[in-house]
């Protein structure tokens, strides 16, 4: 089953608490993942940014508006007790406890309101999405923003000549810790006539190997194929080369995909996609715009002696 949203999480975790015992919160995420039949995948599964897992980030906050709301405390860190006003909601047998619920609660109106910053604007209103918490609201806006903006660099690669796209290939392979210098790591050996571009590229700063590049500046429609990756394998042979990176601004096949040559060679394939999202990784053709830090509660600084 999909892993519940933290709106369905609420009921369930305040009845686990209703017999007045103080839990860990840890303790109670495992309770829910067994009661909600969750896999070993589904409770190891995290947030875009790879730093929380999506379960217990639910559950937390599932606790969180449960404690705006005067039906949970936290009498000490990582604990969770019911209140009297939790076991008075219990007793009245919901059917569900959610937002809309909590909302007759006038602690949790005054949490979950907006306010007015000193310049007049209005604060954005993360508590209202329905289904995700908090961080999930912020890392699907960030991965929305993140994928429009691999789009517009894609439409603009396409339309500027080979010659700024072999600047631009062999710039981002420096970045990713290729060869030394721009001047010392990419050394164009060739153009093939298609868009694309033959050239090597240092493996290390040392340059110990040598790596073969092709690179096809293609729209989106042409699609790469077999046959390519086929030229491109024939090119490395030519060149006594072993190792080599394809890059492209489409997409491939996926026959080109699935072909393994049958010697040592090794190859790695680069689509449009890729490309977009390794350039914004290195800050290549991007510009910083606007920080956000997500903090917590550093514990250690209120753990007394």
């Amino acid at each position: 089953m999909p892993i519940p949203d933290y709106q369905t999480l609420m009921l369930p975790l305040l009845k686990l608490v209703t017999d007045g015992k103080e839990y860990k919160l840890t303790s109670l995420v495992d309770l829910l993942g067994v009661q909600f039949n969750l896999t070993d995948d589904e409770k190891a599964e995290l947030l875009p940014s790879g730093q929380t897992f999506v379960f217990g980030n639910r559950v937390s906050w599932a606790r969180t508006y449960l404690k705006k709301a005067g039906l949970l405390d936290s009498p000490k860190r990582g604990i969770v007790a019911i209140t009297d006003r939790g076991k008075e909601v219990v007793r009245q047998n919901p059917h569900q406890i959610n937002v809309a619920f909590l909302r007759q609660y006038p602690e949790f109106m005054e949490f979950q309101s907006t306010k007015k910053q000193e310049n007049g604007e209005t604060e954005p209103d993360l508590m209202s999405a329905p289904q995700q918490t908090p961080e999930e609201t912020l890392e699907s806006a960030y991965l929305s923003i993140r994928k429009a903006l691999a789009q517009d660099l894609i439409d603009r690669i396409v339309n500027l000549s080979p010659a700024f796209f072999e600047k631009l290939v062999v710039e981002l392979l420096v970045r990713m810790g290729y060869g030394g210098s721009i001047k010392d790591a990419g050394k164009a050996v060739g153009r093939s006539g298609d868009e694309g571009i033959d050239g090597t590229i240092k493996e290390d700063k040392l340059g110990l190997d040598i790596i073969y590049i092709q690179a096809k500046r293609w729209k989106p429609g042409n699609i790469v194929g077999r046959p390519e990756i086929h030229k491109f394998i024939g090119a490395l042979a030519g060149q006594g080369a072993k190792k080599g990176i394809f890059i492209t601004t489409s997409s491939f096949t996926r026959e080109a995909l699935e072909y393994v040559p049958r010697n040592e060679t090794k190859i790695v394939l680069i689509d449009g996609e890729q490309l977009a999202q390794l350039m914004i990784d290195y800050n290549l053709g991007v510009t910083l715009q606007q920080t956000f830090e997500v903090k917590r509660i550093d514990n250690d600084y209120f753990t007394t002696d």
